[in-house]
C-alpha cells in the first residue's frame, strides 16, 4: 500500500537520506549489524496518523510471533529482541526511523512499514546498513525493484503486488459478479490506487463507462456521485483507502446507488465500516491476503485463536501477514544459520515453500511473494464470505 506524502520535508529527506532516491543501490562491502546475545528486530510500523490502523494490527501481529518463537526457544536458541518504532504514518519520519534502527539499536531485521511510500523511503537507509526489511503490506509494484530494473536486495514483501490485484479484480468482476460494463472511481493522489487501477484496465475485457477520481483527504463525493449516478454500470471499482472508500460508500448509498463495489486491500480495516455504516456496506468486495473465513493454511485456526486470545479481537489480513513476516525471518536465519543482517537477506531471497498463516508462499527473483489471495464479500457490514483467488499472471 501507498500513501503519497506531499511534503517538501519528505521529499528533502528522502532524497538527502538516499543521495539519488532513483539510483540503483547496494549495500558497501562488509555492511552489516551481527546478530548478538539477542536476535534484534526492528518495528518501523504506522501506529498514529493517517494509516494506524494498518500499522497498528501489524504490530499486534509480529508481537504474538515473536511471543511464539521466543517461549519455543528463539531463533537458534537467541530471543528475539524488538525494537518497535512509530513513523506516524509519514514518509520523511519512516526514513528517519529506519536510521535509527541501523545506525543505534543495530537490529538485524526490519518489520515495515506499512505502506509502500514509507517503505520505499527507508530502502536507502537499510541497504546502506546492509540490514533487510519485510514490509506485511507495501504492495506497489516497483517497492523491491529500483527504475532500471536492479534488484533492491534487502528489500522484501509477504504482500502480491498492485499489478496482482488488478487482475484479480478484473476476473472477479467478469466472472463472479458477471459485470459487463463498470464505472472505476480511484484515488489519483496514491500511487497504489494507480497501480490497481492501471492493472484492472489493462485486463478487464468489458466496458469501462466512465473513470472519475477523487484524492486523499478528500470528504465531500456528492458532486461526482450525482454526475454517474444514472450511468449503466454492472459494478463500480474503487481502488483506494478505507478512509475515503468508506465515505464514499455511505454517500453512494445514501444517494440510491445499489451496484456492487470492489476495491483493493485498502478496504480490509474495521474503519471502513465505521466510516461506510453497516447497512451501506453491502454487496461490497474487496481483495486480501487473510481471512478467518478462507484458511490458507494449516497455521490459520491456531493463529486466530492465539490472536483473539491476546487482543480480544480477531486478525486483520495486516496482522496475519506482519505475523508472517516475523516468521520468515524465523525460517531464514535457522536455514543458513546467519550471524549478520546482510546473511540474512541472502537467506530470506531463498525462502522456498515457506508455510504462513496466509498461504503457502515461494520468495520470486524480484523479492515478491508467489502465493494465493482471497476476495472477501460484505453484508450488512459483516464479512459474508470469503474464497481464495490465485493472481493469473
Amino acid at each position: 500500500m501507498k500513501k503519497v506524502v506531499k511534503s517538501a520535508l519528505a521529499v528533502l529527506a528522502t532524497l538527502s537520506l538516499a543521495g539519488c532516491a532513483q539510483a540503483p543501490i547496494g549495500a558497501p562491502e562488509g555492511a552489516a549489524n551481527k546478530v548478538g546475545d539477542t536476535f534484534k528486530i526492528g518495528y518501523n510500523l504506522e501506529l498514529t496518523g493517517a494509516v494506524a490502523a494498518y500499522g497498528s494490527q501489524e504490530k499486534m501481529g509480529a508481537d504474538l510471533a515473536v511471543k511464539e518463537i521466543n517461549e519455543s526457544g528463539g531463533i537458534d536458541g537467541k530471543k528475539i529482541e524488538v525494537v518497535s518504532k512509530d513513523n506516524k504514518s509519514d514518509n520523511a519520519e519512516a526514513a528517519s526511523v529506519a536510521s535509527s534502527l541501523v545506525s543505534n539499536d543495530k537490529v538485524v531485521a526490519a518489520v515495515g512499514p506499512a505502506t509502500s511510500g514509507a517503505a520505499k523511503a527507508t530502502i536507502p537507509n537499510m541497504t546502506q546498513a546492509g540490514v533487510p526489511l519485510i514490509t506485511p503490506s507495501g504492495s506497489d509494484d516497483s517497492l523491491t525493484l529500483m527504475k532500471n530494473g536492479r534488484l533492491n536486495e534487502f528489500a522484501f514483501r509477504t504482500i502480491f503486488q498492485d499489478s496482482d490485484q488488478g487482475r484479480i479484480i478484473s476476473t472477479y468482476v467478469t466472472n463472479n459478479l458477471k459485470a459487463q460494463k463498470v464505472l472505476i472511481y480511484y484515488d489519483n493522489s496514491s500511487d497504489y490506487a494507480k497501480g490497481i487501477y492501471s492493472s484492472f484496465k489493462k485486463n478487464f475485457k468489458g466496458d469501462i463507462v466512465d473513470t472519475v477520481t477523487f484524492q486523499s483527504g478528500d470528504k465531500d463525493f456528492q458532486a461526482t456521485l450525482s454526475k454517474v449516478k444514472n450511468l449503466k454500470y454492472d459494478a463500480i471499482v474503487m481502488p483506494g483507502y478505507y478512509n475515503e472508500t468508506g465515505l464514499i460508500t455511505k454517500q453512494a448509498r445514501e444517494l440510491g446507488i445499489t451496484a456492487p463495489i470492489i476495491g483493493g486491500d485498502g478496504f480490509a480495516s474495521d474503519t471502513y465500516v465505521q466510516l461506510s455504516g453497516k447497512k451501506a456496506a453491502t454487496d461490497v468486495h474487496y481483495v486480501a491476503a487473510f481471512s478467518p473465513k478462507a484458511p490458507a493454511s494449516k497455521k490459520t485456526e491456531p493463529f486466530i485463536k492465539n490472536f483473539k486470545a491476546a487482543n480480544n479481537q480477531e486478525p486483520s489480513a495486516f496482522a496475519a501477514l506482519a505475523y508472517d513476516a516475523v516468521y520468515m525471518i524465523k525460517e531464514a536465519a535457522e536455514n543458513g544459520k546467519v550471524e549478520d543482517s546482510a546473511q540474512l537477506a541472502k537467506e530470506l531471497a531463498e525462502i522456498k515453500d515457506f508455510d504462513g498463516v496466509t498461504g503457502v508462499m515461494t520468495i520470486d527473483k524480484n523479492h515478491n511473494p508467489v502465493k494465493s489471495a482471497v476476495i472477501v464479500t460484505l453484508d450488512n457490514g459483516v464479512e459474508s464470505k470469503a474464497e481464495v483467488v490465485n493472481p493469473e499472471k
